[in-house]
């Protein structure tokens, strides 16, 4: 799962504290009396009316955090927020980081582990429509000023609501609410393109769209999508294409996935995202697979020193293999796989896939040739099979090996050694280096944990 694109370090910024900041109580009074302003013909003429209704309705969206600012730390807070005290405090999790939470009356402060808050979730709003309402009475003051002599005010201010949405958005997402999160973000984009500020926000729109994806509201994702590419806006070198080409499949439009996917491959051929899903669709469709190893082809161009495009190919001519009716054909396959995955280890000895997949490749052959073994009744062809399968899995043994010893992922290497023990275990017999071997990669596999 690719991340979501955070334009503004929102997490790490340190906003400066407004001395300004109403209470709750003063807020909700302050609406009321901007907002009976607003109500009055003669007033509601008025730039100033609306202005102040939409600084009203932000003061009291400001209102619960307070005097509380991003990066500040605990003992600063202490000092500031005088007398309010959390009424619990446990820990929490935030973007995978550790952190600890203070819970109040009307919101929640998360801090991380070097005592500095890092987000302000507020739980018990003045208006839940502060912002919304704050964006309209912006509006209508533009509206209202025929000489445009507050533009400049109301572009900033404009400006300003889409930054806390956006803010709001990754509020939600760093607590795995990514609906809210779309939404949020989707409220953004539209904020930034209120006139007179009028900015289109590719950083949104994306945001809005992969978090609608994340939850499988693909509908909602499509639109966000297809309106960054209208604007050219592609993220990561293409990544928007794969996303869209996801999305159709999963809407059962495989032909515009297949658009998607060789429209973005051609803009953006060193995509790995979208020559992954060329390659699920031609394998899963049985469409053209030479058109693989065309777009592997020039996939290898932009990076003749990628390892991951030697393994990928190895990984489709042994697709290929499993399929083919034809034994020499079949047989062909997995030589070819073969070579690509022996071509990782020339580019990279150290690229734990391509051992793997050799690996893995000759230990399903094992298992292949003593299924057919098992349903032979020919005493000769038995034989010969059980040849076959004993030499598969001695094939496997050697990559596998390779894998374990290179790979820094210890759950890796455990999953690897429930392949080596099976071996060993196979050979055993065999001779003492058989028997330690599956002694060793048993204790392994029992401890979870690798030697």
């Amino acid at each position: 799962m690719k991340r979501i694109m955070i334009a503004l370090a929102i997490l790490l910024s340190v906003q400066v504290a407004d001395a300004q900041v109403k209470t709750p109580e003063a807020a909700k009074k302050a609406i009321e009396s901007a907002k009976a302003a607003s109500e009055n013909p003669k007033k509601a003429t008025k730039v100033a009316t609306w202005l102040k209704l939409a600084s009203a309705y932000m003061d009291a969206y400001n209102a619960p955090q307070g005097s509380a600012w991003l990066g500040a730390s605990k003992q600063e807070l202490q000092l500031i927020m005088g007398g309010e005290k959390p009424v619990s405090v446990g820990n929490a999790v935030l973007g995978g980081e550790q952190c600890t939470k203070e819970v109040y009356a009307n919101k929640e402060l998360y801090f991380n582990q070097n005592g500095q808050l890092i987000m302000i979730n507020v739980t018990k709003p003045v208006d839940p429509e502060a912002l919304a309402k704050a964006l309209d009475a912006y509006k209508k003051a533009y509206e209202v000023d025929v000489k445009k002599s507050k533009e400049k005010d109301v572009k900033d201010a404009i400006a300003g609501i889409a930054k806390k949405y956006l803010d709001e958005g990754m509020n939600c997402y760093m607590l795995d609410n990514y609906a809210g999160a779309s939404e949020l973000f989707a409220k953004a984009a539209d904020a930034s393109a209120t006139a007179p500020y009028s900015v289109i926000d590719s950083t949104a729109l994306y945001n809005a769209g992969f978090t609608a994806w994340m939850v499988k509201d693909y509908e909602r994702a499509k639109k966000f999508f297809e309106k960054c590419l209208e604007i050219d806006y592609y993220y990561e070198g293409g990544e928007v294409y794969a996303k869209l080409a996801d999305i159709n499949t999963n809407l059962g439009d495989k032909e515009a996935a297949r658009e998607t996917l060789e429209a973005g491959f051609t803009k953006f051929p060193q995509s790995q995202s979208i020559l992954i899903g060329l390659i699920n669709y031609y394998l899963e469709n049985n469409e053209n697979p030479d058109r693989l190893f065309e777009l592997i082809a020039l996939a290898k161009v932009n990076e003749p020193n990628n390892a991951s495009l030697y393994y990928v190919e190895g990984n489709i001519y042994n697709e290929l293999r499993q399929v083919e009716k034809d034994e020499a054909k079949a047989a062909e396959y997995l030589q070819k796989a073969v070579a690509a995955y022996d071509a990782c280890e020339g580019i990279n000895s150290a690229y734990e896939f391509g051992h793997i997949g050799k690996g893995i490749m000759y230990y399903n052959l094992a298992i292949e040739l003593q299924e057919k073994a098992a349903n032979e009744l020919d005493d000769a062809k038995w034989v010969a099979l059980n040849e076959q399968f004993t030499q598969a899995l001695k094939n496997a043994l050697e990559p596998f090996e390779k894998a374990y010893a290179v790979t820094k992922d210890d759950a890796l290497k455990v999953n690897v050694a429930e392949y080596l023990k099976n071996i060993y275990y196979r050979f055993s017999s065999d001779g003492p280096e058989f028997e330690a071997g599956y002694k060793k990669y048993n204790e392994v596999v029992k401890s979870g944990k690798p030697l």
